[in-house]
């Protein structure tokens, strides 16, 4: 049935726990039905059990064991990496293992009070926790990539654009809110698998969105279900509330990068204008969006350490869709095929049509600032090293001919195909 629930201010909303399974059964392929059957009753179980803890929180009932099993040592190494939350060498995966897998929750917690966020809307901790718990427990840590963890990495990357000069003496605590809650939620409940792969195995998110931005639209309105359920804004006029849901959504929807064009285009023609005003709320709402834009793909501006780190994991998380689309025998997507589509070689193509292209256009907007020139920096020795890379592989398996090249088609891949 229709997984949606229409709240009082008319915008709809996924149920929590409605993961975005792969019915297999579409796939037409009987020979696997025992298995396909097990999967299914385990994720079955294994959603109720997601739904039932997330209730058990909401009901104010303490799960016996506790979410942070840390010793004082590893909690005073998490306070004092959040004591530079705003460098742009954060290294969210230590931060993750510091805070024992819990680095979106803490992130958010520690960002709200910094912003003074907690203060200015009279948030009540327990229920912004619980709210951060239920966003952090949507996203599945078997995915390589689309987990917790990139989550929290793209908050604290929209953290260091909201505190960029040009930016941060227009926002407003709406704003800021806005600009980390659509962080930390972008892509929550994401199923490892992108959008053609759930158009054509005739997934129902495809159906229900109509093969339109049909993961951000899950994502969007799974964080809208899970704001009302948590009641974290239940105190805040009704109009409000409507306000920064609707916001919510157009920021979220943003990431899709099928609208990639759309947004450089008119960020183009603004800078070329000159005719930005902040002052404005719809244009700041637009540089909200060029900014959650520009944190979702950072990775190839982080230090190489950092970028090596996301692209092995985004790589491997298309490998397995390649993976599943060999099994069903159905037409394995651009950039999942592990025998054609080097690492090497999806990073350079993404660095070269998606990442550079946008990174200009914002250190055009945010003028020669240090964080514009070091993303910058990172991205040109990045973008050196993983064609030293390839060139490595090619002088090592020159009978593999034109494997893992960069061919001039392949813009158009990644204008089609989920962002690495």
């Amino acid at each position: 049935g229709d997984a949606r629930v229409r709240g009082q201010t008319g915008v709809l909303s996924e149920r929590r726990g409605s993961y975005p399974f792969i019915d297999f059964r579409l796939l037409n392929n009987t020979t696997l039905s025992g298995e396909i059957g097990t999967k299914k009753k385990v994720k079955r179980l294994l959603s109720f059990q997601r739904y039932f803890h997330a209730s058990r929180l909401l009901r104010g009932i303490v799960p016996q064991a506790s979410l942070y099993l840390l010793d004082e040592d590893y909690l005073g190494q998490a306070r004092h990496m959040l004591s530079k939350v705003g460098m742009w060498d954060f290294d969210i995966f230590l931060f993750d293992r510091l805070t024992n897998g819990n680095s979106l929750v803490t992130l958010l917690c520690h960002l709200f009070n910094v912003h003074g966020l907690i203060h200015h809307f009279q948030l009540d901790m327990v229920t912004l926790h619980r709210f951060l718990v239920m966003v952090q427990e949507d996203y599945h840590s078997q995915n390589p990539y689309h987990n917790a963890v990139h989550a929290a990495d793209v908050t604290q990357a929209m953290h260091c654009y909201l505190r960029e000069p040009k930016l941060a003496n227009f926002l407003t605590p709406s704003d800021v809110m806005l600009g980390l809650l659509a962080a930390a939620a972008h892509d929550v409940d994401h199923p490892g698998v992108n959008q053609p792969f759930l158009i054509k195995t005739k997934h129902h998110l495809a159906s229900l969105y109509q093969n339109v931005s049909v993961l951000e639209n899950h994502h969007w309105r799974s964080t809208i279900g899970m704001l009302r359920e948590s009641r974290l804004l239940a105190h805040l006029p009704k109009e409000v509330t409507q306000d920064i849901e609707q916001q919510l959504g157009s920021l979220i929807l943003a990431t899709d990068i099928n609208r990639q064009n759309e947004f450089l285009i008119r960020l183009k023609s603004h800078l070329d204008n000159q005719d930005l005003r902040l002052e404005d709320a719809q244009d700041r709402h637009f540089m909200l969006q060029i900014a959650l834009k520009c944190a979702d793909i950072c990775n190839p501006c982080r230090l190489w350490d950092l970028s090596k780190q996301w692209s092995e994991r985004v790589c491997e998380e298309f490998y397995r869709q390649g993976d599943l689309e060999q099994k069903f025998e159905l037409e394995i997507s651009p950039l999942c095929n592990q025998q054609k589509d080097t690492i090497p070689s999806i990073q350079i193509g993404f660095m070269t049509y998606i990442v550079e292209p946008l990174f200009e256009r914002w250190a055009q907007f945010t003028g020669d600032t240090p964080l514009s020139e070091n993303m910058l920096n990172h991205l040109r020795r990045n973008k050196a090293k993983w064609r030293s890379l390839l060139h490595k592989q090619h002088s090592s398996s020159r009978s593999n001919d034109h494997s893992g090249q960069v061919t001039g088609n392949q813009e158009q891949t990644y204008n089609e195909e989920e962002t690495p």
